[in-house]
């Protein structure tokens, strides 16, 4: 019987540990690596691979994905963790809420969530979890059940949903929000949320380091006030008319609004999620100083980091927030090389293309937000 399952010789491995690639084999048993090393044997394994000198990385952990928003969860938790494979994506942790898009359904986690789990359950081909979104004031009050029966140690605020939908203008929230008549998703929901995940860190003193708030941080009513401004000139069309319709600004004003918020409620530990411009960088980076007892943790995507409004396959490249011009994406790059950037990710929502756009399929404003991104996370 053999050692190993598997054997990959002559590859150059990539760890955090040094600055250059070393030379190496992999071994392989039971679906695990248990050996990097020079001059393994390839006697000793069923199979042998010759890796040709290319470059081995451990697998990706990609903090921020989307399963389940246009296309069932059970069909997406399977297709999109092939896409993660494919990419070198061996661990996707996967944002979800009620309301519509995901399972088109409001009410309590307690209901929700174990539908959630059933849905993905053995389809996906990587590992996987979720952070959650708490919606309305019953979610914030089942957030120390959440952590205590389901592990889930990191949730979400969505700040453009106090006036957006996910595409675009929304002028029913609790339609689109499916929360409760009554209950509004705004500023002070925010901060009750960030309070009630306070509260669950002083509950769960053994996990406070792991639980977390991270934050979609864009201004509701500046973009809208900009949307009505940009197609009312009727002079940008695209990318560039949806960038300008959502402008840096209005990142940097929910950074530092939700950055106060931490600071008010004591919330010692926020993530500032896919940050596209230098202003919200700077917006961030300006927090940190001003809010030193905090942790601020800022991600950009693989997205922003690729493709700018002028670069990218025309409106397929609508997300949130928007491509940006040039100089932000350079800008963005400065920012990941300097270690200023503490993370990046593929934000990988995958909307086929069927679906992708409104009618008339030019008009960026009816065309929906998300694209994959998983594949080249790695590559990228």
């Amino acid at each position: 019987m053999s050692d190993f399952d598997l054997v990959i010789t002559d590859v150059r491995v990539v760890t955090d540990e040094q600055d250059e690639p070393r030379n190496a084999d992999i071994a392989v048993r039971d679906g695990r690596i248990v050996s990097v090393e020079p001059g393994l044997d390839p006697s000793r394994a069923t199979r042998v691979v010759d890796g040709g000198g290319r470059l081995a990385f451990p697998g990706v952990v990609d903090a921020h994905q989307h399963w389940g928003i246009y296309n069932p969860l059970d069909e997406d938790a399977a297709a999109e963790s092939r896409a993660c494979a494919q990419g070198g994506v061996t661990t996707a942790l996967t944002y979800m809420r009620t309301g519509r898009y995901y399972l088109n359904k409001g009410g309590a986690y307690r209901d929700f969530f174990p539908e959630v789990l059933e849905l993905a359950g053995n389809r996906a081909h990587v590992d996987y979890a979720f952070h959650l979104a708490p919606m309305s004031r019953e979610h914030i009050s089942e957030i120390p059940a959440l952590i205590g029966e389901h592990g889930v140690t990191s949730f979400k605020v969505f700040m453009f949903y106090g006036g957006h939908g996910l595409h675009g203008r929304s002028t029913d929230q609790s339609s689109f929000l499916m929360t409760p008549e009554g209950e509004a998703y705004d500023y002070a929901h925010f901060e009750f949320v960030m309070r009630g995940i306070q509260a669950a860190r002083e509950q769960y003193p053994d996990l406070a380091d792991q639980i977390s708030l991270s934050l979609h941080c864009e201004t509701a009513e500046i973009m809208t006030a900009y949307t009505r401004l940009v197609e009312e000139a009727g002079e940008l069309s695209g990318l560039a008319a949806y960038s300008a319709s959502r402008p840096p600004h209005s990142e940097g004003l929910a950074v530092s609004i939700a950055s106060y918020l931490a600071h008010e409620t004591g919330l010692p530990t926020i993530n500032l999620l896919h940050l596209t411009s230098r202003k919200a960088v700077e917006a961030a980076v300006r927090m940190s100083r001003a809010f030193p007892h905090i942790d601020f943790r800022r991600e950009v995507t693989v997205g922003h980091l690729l493709a700018d409004i002028d670069t990218a396959h025309g409106i397929g490249g609508k997300v949130n927030p928007p491509l940006r011009p040039r100089e932000d994406v350079e800008a963005l790059w400065e920012y990941v090389l300097d270690g200023t950037v503490d993370w990046v990710v593929s934000d990988h929502a995958c909307c086929r293309e069927e679906a992708k756009f409104g009618d008339p399929k030019d008009d960026v404003f009816l065309a929906k937000s998300g694209f994959g991104g998983a594949e080249y996370l790695l590559a990228g």
